[in-house]
């Protein structure tokens, strides 16, 4: 997959995104008509009430869902066109998604969970992918826990090797879907601080919280409410 680029100067470009659900026997109208453009090296927070829409609109941004109507442009690609073999395979190599919950398996150690991506991507040779780890967890402040289980780390930990995790591919997009929400807020002020290291070395990041004090660590900060955007603003 070729390196992305910008399209019209944008990494991420939603265009009159609408994601309704049909799953009840009403229809719910999560987004209604999302324009949103996010530059390459940008650290974009979301905020927002429960219900205003903020993991559906980064789940449109990952690919995790699609949209009911609309487009998401993310580095060049279409990505509401992808098949779900197309998709996949762009999730892997062009977006790192880090949860609340962290989603580490438990079998697997710190470095071997971090492993996972490369295998599946297969983006670098099997011998590098160990070493690879090893740095990115180096990175994070986890090397000397490369070895343990999940069980073995704390919560501040288990976000760390997430982080970790998040970056095996070197995707050019990072988003995080409220990745402090477990944690206290001396740890989340480290996590917070780490993504404000990999913005000053090139990443975007796109960060759904509920904290209004982390928000505006970020450089934009984008208000959502009924699935609208109602408000944005430069911290």
């Amino acid at each position: 997959m070729p390196t992305p680029t910008r399209v019209d100067g944008h990494l991420v470009d939603l265009r009159q995104v609408v994601k309704t659900y049909t799953d009840s026997a009403v229809p719910f109208i999560a987004l209604k008509g999302i324009d949103l453009h996010i530059d390459g090296g940008e650290f974009l927070s979301i905020i927002g009430k429960s219900g205003s829409g903020k993991s559906t609109l980064i789940n449109m941004i990952t690919g995790i869902d699609r949209p009911t109507s609309g487009q998401v442009l993310v580095g060049g690609t279409a990505v509401h066109d992808l098949d779900e073999e197309g998709l996949a395979l762009w999730r892997g190599q062009a977006v790192g998604v880090i949860f609340q919950f962290f989603q580490l398996l438990p079998t697997l150690t710190a470095v071997e969970n971090v492993i996972l991506p490369m295998d599946y991507s297969r983006l670098y040779a099997p011998r590098e992918r160990p070493e690879r780890a090893l740095h990115l967890l180096e990175q994070v402040g986890m090397i000397d826990e490369a070895h343990k289980l999940p069980a073995e780390l704390s919560g501040g930990q288990l976000q760390s090797v997430a982080i970790a995790r998040a970056l095996a591919n070197d995707p050019p997009l990072l988003a995080a879907d409220e990745p402090t929400g477990n944690l206290d807020t001396r740890t989340a002020d480290r996590v917070l601080d780490l993504f404000e290291a990999l913005v000053d070395e090139g990443k975007t990041i796109i960060m759904v919280t509920h904290d209004e004090d982390l928000a505006r660590r970020a450089l934009r900060t984008v208000v959502l409410a009924d699935g609208q955007i109602i408000d944005q603003r430069i911290n």
